[in-house]
């Protein structure tokens, strides 16, 4: 697998620091959530009670992965890419696709997974929390972020 890095190839304008700051913050807070959930050190883990009624879920193991590696090592991953545009020859058909780098389609898919994740959330779980307001709010930027014309741009073929 090869790897070609295009920093400092494009202007990186406010919206695209903006969307890379977003996706850190969701890439470190989701790692340290995802540990949390799945070792429960501490107590950190939420209740296992709120499980009940969920379907399919019985632990916090599954979320907590889907958290730590998909909303965790997922963002930062994208963060990477967004920053260091790297070409990878497995996404060049994805890039063909939508006329624009990777991250860029990784991104809005971020931004539209953690909206459906925080709506999961308060449909099922028994207590609200204002970091379900805080990470709403991360899943909308993500998704709006890269619909800007200086971010469309950057990320462009």
């Amino acid at each position: 697998m090869s790897v070609v890095h295009r920093a400092g190839a494009r202007h990186r304008s406010v919206p695209v620091w903006a969307t890379a700051a977003v996706l850190t913050f969701l890439g470190v807070t989701a790692v340290a959530g995802g540990l949390a959930m799945v070792s429960g050190a501490g107590g950190a883990a939420p209740p296992r009670e709120w499980l009940n009624g969920i379907p399919f879920i019985d632990g916090w193991l599954l979320p907590g992965l889907v958290l730590g590696l998909g909303f965790g090592i997922g963002s930062l991953l994208t963060a990477y890419g967004l920053l260091r545009q790297p070409t990878w020859r497995a996404l060049r058909p994805v890039e063909a696709a939508t006329g624009h780098r990777w991250p860029w389609l990784a991104t809005v898919l971020l931004g539209l997974a953690q909206i459906v994740w925080i709506s999961l959330e308060v449909a099922y779980l028994p207590e609200l929390s204002i970091l379900q307001a805080v990470y709403g709010v991360v899943g909308f930027a993500l998704l709006l972020l890269p619909l800007t014309p200086s971010v469309r741009r950057y990320a462009e073929l």
